[in-house]
């Protein structure tokens, strides 16, 4: 992962900006503002299958390979840079159990989280896409609740710019 701590090479290989542009942070998800932030999304389409715009992002992605990530996150920091902090993978719902699985993905005997949008609440618990399971890694960031929670109180969007 050493090689994408330069977001270009990142880009050059396929990654691009989460359609979005947001550099998720719990407070802003309607979250404990303690828990941190996961940072800004890098995606890399392919790996995630991704759909065609809709309302929420959509794919029929189900790629668990954890040594290619779909999903490389970086905090925004003061110079403008990003760094990279961590990894992700994420398989949409409905691809997962059309693929036969009955179960989320499993990592070192721990469930990917489960994120689907509760209408009923002001957070987007999916962060703007389709009911899926996602599995952070914070590489390059330690985090204190974790290695595997979604948030990391060390990751801040303090110097997001959009």
């Amino acid at each position: 992962m050493e090689k994408y701590k330069d977001v270009e090479v990142a880009l050059a290989e396929g990654y691009i900006l989460d359609p979005s542009g947001q550099c998720v942070h719990a407070a802003t998800e309607g979250l404990p503002a303690e828990w941190g932030g996961m940072g800004v999304h890098y995606l890399h389409p392919g790996m995630l299958v991704l759909a065609p715009s809709g309302d929420r992002v959509d794919g029929m992605g189900t790629h668990t390979d954890f040594m290619k990530p779909a999903i490389l996150l970086y905090e925004p920091q003061a110079d403008g840079t990003m760094e990279l902090v961590g990894i992700e993978n994420l398989v949409f719902e409905a691809a997962w159990k059309a693929a036969g699985h009955e179960e989320a993905p499993m990592m070192n005997g721990r469930m990917w989280d489960h994120m689907a949008d509760n209408p009923e609440t002001p957070a987007d618990e999916a962060h703007g896409f389709m009911p899926h399971y996602d599995q952070h890694i914070w590489l390059f960031r330690e985090n204190p609740m974790g290695e595997a929670m979604p948030f990391n109180p060390n990751v801040t969007c303090d110097h997001h710019q959009m």
